[in-house]
C-alpha cells in the first residue's frame, strides 16, 4: 500500500491504547499496547503503509475516548481495513454485529458466520484480528463462558466485558 498512516497512543481506563489509521481514516491496526511496531506487524502485507507518523487520530481517537467513557456504540461505524481469505474477512464483518453487553461463544460466533462447524476458523478470525476494539473479538467467550484468550491479556478483556455489561450506554 502506498500512503502515510498516522498512529497515536491514548490513555484509557483499560490501559494505553494505540491505533494505526490510514490516510482514508480506516483503522489498520489497534489494541491496548504502546508499541506501534507490534501493531504494524499485524497488518496484512498488502495494506502496510509506506510511511507511518505519530499524529492526531481524528474521529478514530474521539471514538476511542467516547467508547471508554461509556458510549459503547460509537465504535460500530468506525471504518476498518483488514485483508485475509474470504471466510476470515466475512467473520470479521459478522463480529462487528455482536452487540456490546451480549457476548457470544466461539460456537455461537461460528454459527453467526453461517458455518456452525467452523469453530476453529471462527477462533482463528479472532486470533488474527488486527483491529481490536473496532472488530470486537473480546466479545467472544469459550463455550463454558470463561474468557479464553485475548492478545492484550485477560485483564483487559475482563475490563472490556464488564464495561460493556454495565449500564453505561449513553442515549
Amino acid at each position: 500500500m502506498t500512503g502515510t498512516a498516522v498512529w497515536a497512543t491514548r490513555d484509557t481506563p483499560a490501559g494505553p491504547f494505540t491505533a494505526v489509521v490510514d490516510d482514508d481514516g480506516h483503522v489498520l491496526a489497534s489494541g491496548w499496547t504502546t508499541s506501534v511496531d507490534e501493531l504494524l506487524g499485524l497488518i496484512h502485507p498488502s495494506l502496510v503503509p509506506s510511511d507511518v507518523v505519530q499524529g492526531d487520530l481524528g474521529p478514530v481517537g474521539e471514538a476511542v475516548d467516547r467508547y471508554h467513557g461509556g458510549d459503547l456504540s460509537v465504535i460500530d461505524d468506525v471504518p476498518v481495513r483488514q485483508r485475509s481469505g474470504p471466510y476470515r474477512e466475512h467473520a470479521w464483518d459478522v463480529l462487528r454485529t455482536v452487540p456490546a453487553g451480549a457476548p457470544v461463544t466461539y460456537t455461537g460466533y461460528a454459527a453467526k458466520t453461517g458455518r456452525p462447524a467452523a469453530v476453529r476458523a471462527a477462533a482463528g478470525a479472532c486470533a488474527h484480528n488486527a483491529a481490536a476494539l473496532f472488530v470486537p473479538c473480546h466479545r467472544v467467550l469459550r463455550s463454558d463462558g470463561t474468557l479464553g484468550g485475548f492478545r492484550y491479556g485477560l485483564t483487559v478483556k475482563r475490563w472490556l466485558l464488564e464495561h460493556e455489561s454495565a449500564d453505561l450506554r449513553l442515549s
